[in-house]
């Protein structure tokens, strides 16, 4: 009888021979890893080292595989990262039948352990957002900013005293972005509902923390783990109570006059309505679109003007030019969409802060529904998620002069040249400027969002002086994995300025 101990020891070294020839025939072994090894085992040490370090990693990859592709680890997966404009191009032009974009997005946020698959499967609110709210922005945009108004006045608290108050810019922008947004979602006098602002931000918050801890877990553990740490259910659920009085409301003027009736509401709100009435699910269908409306919006708008602030304040130099530009845009045009459209100088700035800064290291989010080959010979296994590398195509001089300086007007400058007048404005996207991505899946509530964005800062830049204390030196960002993060503490001065301007 053989002693159990060899037994034992023998069918290891069969287990590890078995996993080490699986690891040699995976198509992902061909690809070149960054930022470690992808030995079993250790590529979680990679996969720290890339939390840790991937704006190096990302950098480095760009310089070493332009134009072609490189891997990366993540706890539970390998990321396939390309860059240059051949690669960029390709994923813009590939079909969603071989790269997914909603399945790249919804592997990254794990939203089918959290909320479920349901809301991706069937994003009607895309749509809508693509379609309705871009086209209504005319109408939509004077109570945004009407909105915006009030909202800075009352938590940016600065008097006509002629002193400074310090804001932690991050919390605030947030509040000011939900509260702004939700005038456009779901109308008065719900946004100016504290309880309610706070469950769609803590909600965006608690959607980002979920996805990197279920990240940590292999798959067959992702259901389990996202049912015990996941509270986007309760969020729901609260949005739920929120929404009801004007869900009846909506239902019973159904009831007593079918599809439509006088003064029907044209807004967000109304829209999801009918699309969830007609999926016999309508409080909990739109209660969970306008979260996940609320997600996209208060993430990426108030991340990216959060940097606008903090590179404002630091660079005093351009308040004034902004100003002027601005006043006498607004004499002209008043607050309206067409005013924000000829706001050249603060639409370059807002373009160039996000250029500069960017919300993420990569961009162009896809995942391989079938096996495909790339165009530079790569061998893409179905399953695998992909990404464009943002940062550095938005750092290569190649693509921009002086790519490593802020230069708040270098876009407006662009535009003034004949035939570029639109090609260089802050909702446009190309190979080389991709925050927003590129081609058909480019962020749809873009136009919305930078309709917003200017009237904000159009707003502050007309009633504030901004600076930051001490030194004056801007506080660095916060790189997490690929997400950037402005200083989450970081703090700006503000001071009512002597001539203010009321919409």
């Amino acid at each position: 009888m053989e002693d159990p101990q060899t037994v034992v020891l023998t069918g290891l070294a069969i287990f590890l021979a078995i996993y080490f020839v699986r690891w040699r025939m995976n198509p992902l072994h061909a690809i070149p890893t960054l930022g470690g090894t992808s030995l079993p085992g250790l590529s979680y040490i990679t996969a720290l080292h890339f939390l840790r370090n991937a704006k190096d990693i990302i950098n480095e990859g760009y310089g070493r595989f332009y134009n072609s592709a490189y891997k990366v680890a993540l706890p539970d997966k390998w990321l396939v990262v390309v860059s240059g404009p051949k690669m960029i191009d390709e994923l813009r032009r590939r079909p969603d039948e071989e790269l997914s974009f909603l399945e790249g997005i919804e592997d990254t946020i794990q939203l089918k352990y959290t909320i479920g698959p349901e809301a991706m499967m069937d994003g009607y609110h895309i749509d809508i957002i693509k379609e309705k709210l871009t086209r209504t922005l005319p109408a939509v945009l004077p109570n945004v900013i009407d909105e915006l108004r009030l909202a800075v006045q009352e938590y940016i608290p600065a008097k006509d005293d002629g002193k400074w108050v310090t804001i932690t810019v991050m919390p605030v922008i947030q509040h000011i972005v939900a509260r702004a947004s939700n005038r456009a979602f779901v109308g008065l006098p719900l946004c100016r509902d504290e309880g309610f602002l706070d469950l769609c931000i803590k909600f965006t918050r608690a959607v980002i923390k979920d996805r990197y801890v279920i990240s940590l877990f292999p798959s067959p553990l992702k259901p389990l783990v996202g049912s015990l740490i996941s509270e986007t259910k309760k969020s729901i659920r609260r949005a739920v109570q929120y929404l009801k009085p004007t869900l009846d409301e909506k239902k019973t003027l159904m009831e007593q006059n079918g599809d439509d009736w006088d003064d029907k509401p044209n807004d967000m709100l109304q829209w999801l309505f009918d699309e969830a009435i007609r999926r016999k699910n309508p409080d909990w269908g739109v209660a969970e679109r306008v979260l996940l409306v609320n997600f996209a919006a208060i993430h990426t708008s108030s991340t990216s003007f959060t940097h606008s602030i903090f590179d404002l304040a630091a660079r005093p130099e351009y308040q004034q030019p902004l100003r002027d530009e601005i006043e006498s845009v607004v004499a002209d045009e008043g607050w309206t969409k067409a005013a924000m459209g000829k706001m050249w100088k603060l639409d370059s700035f807002l373009r160039e802060s996000q250029r500069y800064n960017g919300i993420s290291m990569t961009t162009m989010t896809r995942k391989a529904m079938v096996d495909v080959t790339l165009n530079d010979g790569t061998f893409i296994p179905k399953g695998t998620v992909l990404v464009a590398a943002q940062h550095p195509t938005h750092h290569d001089d190649s693509n921009y002069a002086d790519p490593n300086v802020f230069d708040a007007f270098r876009f407006s400058r662009l535009r003034e040249h004949e035939g570029e007048g639109t090609k260089h404005q802050f909702v446009n996207t190309s190979i080389d400027y991709v925050p927003f991505g590129h081609g058909k899946h480019a962020c749809p509530g873009r136009f919305f969002a930078a309709n917003e964005l200017k009237a904000m800062l159009a707003w502050i830049v007309l009633n504030y002086d901004l600076k930051i204390e001490g030194d004056g030196e801007r506080p660095a960002n916060f790189y997490l994995g690929p997400t950037v993060l402005p200083p989450m503490e970081g703090q700006v001065m503000f001071r009512k300025r002597e001539t203010s301007h009321d919409a």
